[in-house]
């Protein structure tokens, strides 16, 4: 049977998933935008607090909306109105606006071969770089050897607003050069000095994308919605359904750590459109991850 447990670790709420011999789990950290603190499969640690890796720098496993990325100056314009996000990487705006918002637990529920727990939050507010209101809510459904990760947004406002979705998750790695990833891709996006976007150029990725001796910070447009991870201790497929499929990796220095991130857009999306959906009233959108052990 598996169990939905509810406790606190440095003063933050926990809500862990977990199957009946606790081989396999997965850590939920409600008061940090109900980010994925720990994934394990088979008692290995996919996704494990790094020490000295902070939070606040690292955004670690955060859910990113209304942009993933930055946008430039915090700046966009959208049907005709011109708006201005807080500037929190430099002169930049970073990774959306829910990933520090305090979610609460809505209807666990627990099974004999599964367990699923979801996390709502209700924006009410109208900020001044982003004046609409909406509800996000995620849903973590834990398997014996995969994590589904459904997304729903709807907007409450009376206006459409603009957006795009990513997850930013960091995957463990204690041997770059005996690790890789694997993914289809004929297009890059090319970044600036300050991780804006450029353009993008055609670039067709090999077969066996090594990450040995690099340092990434790195997007790709997807030809499918999938990417696998080989590591000597593991390998997983991460999956995601959205129309528009970018991957974003990037390499910390001194971490052991890879992250390898989904997203509906790029850098600047709000400006350069590339991936940006428009949410109407009323209307919801779901985006799905899956982290799927594979067993060779």
């Amino acid at each position: 049977m598996y169990k939905i447990n509810t406790t606190t670790e440095n003063g933050m709420r926990i809500i862990e998933l977990v199957n009946a011999s606790k081989t396999t789990s997965a850590k939920i950290n409600l008061d940090q935008g109900a980010r994925l603190q720990e994934l394990k499969f088979n008692d290995i640690y996919l996704i494990k607090e790094q020490e000295g890796f902070d939070y606040a720098t690292s955004y670690a496993s955060s859910i990113l909306f209304p942009f993933a990325s930055r946008i430039e100056n915090g700046k966009y314009t959208f049907q005709g109105e011109e708006f201005k996000f807080n500037c929190n990487d430099g002169n930049n705006a970073l990774h959306g606006l829910v990933y520090d918002k305090p979610f609460e637990l809505f209807e666990p529920e627990e099974h004999g071969h599964c367990c699923f727990a979801t996390f709502n939050y209700y924006e009410k507010k109208r900020s001044v770089g982003f004046p609409f209101t909406y509800f996000f809510s995620v849903t973590y459904t834990l398997f014996e050897d995969y994590l589904k990760i459904s997304i729903t947004v709807k907007n409450m406002d009376k206006l459409s607003f603009p957006f795009t979705l990513g997850w930013h998750p960091y995957f463990n790695c204690n041997d770059f050069e005996n690790s890789h990833l694997s993914f289809k891709s004929d297009e890059k996006v090319l970044l600036d000095e300050n991780l804006i976007t450029k353009e993008v150029v055609a670039k067709k990725t090999p077969e066996v994308f090594e990450i040995h001796k690099k340092e990434l910070d790195d997007c790709f447009v997807l030809n499918d919605n999938t990417v696998t991870f080989s590591t000597p201790d593991y390998k997983v497929e991460i999956t995601q359904n959205s129309v528009n499929s970018f991957l974003q990796l990037y390499t910390p220095k001194d971490i052991p750590a890879i992250a390898i991130e989904p997203m509906t857009g790029v850098s600047n999306s709000f400006n350069n459109k590339i991936g940006l959906q428009v949410l109407e009233p009323k209307q919801t959108h779901v985006f799905n991850c899956k982290v799927k052990l594979i067993n060779d």
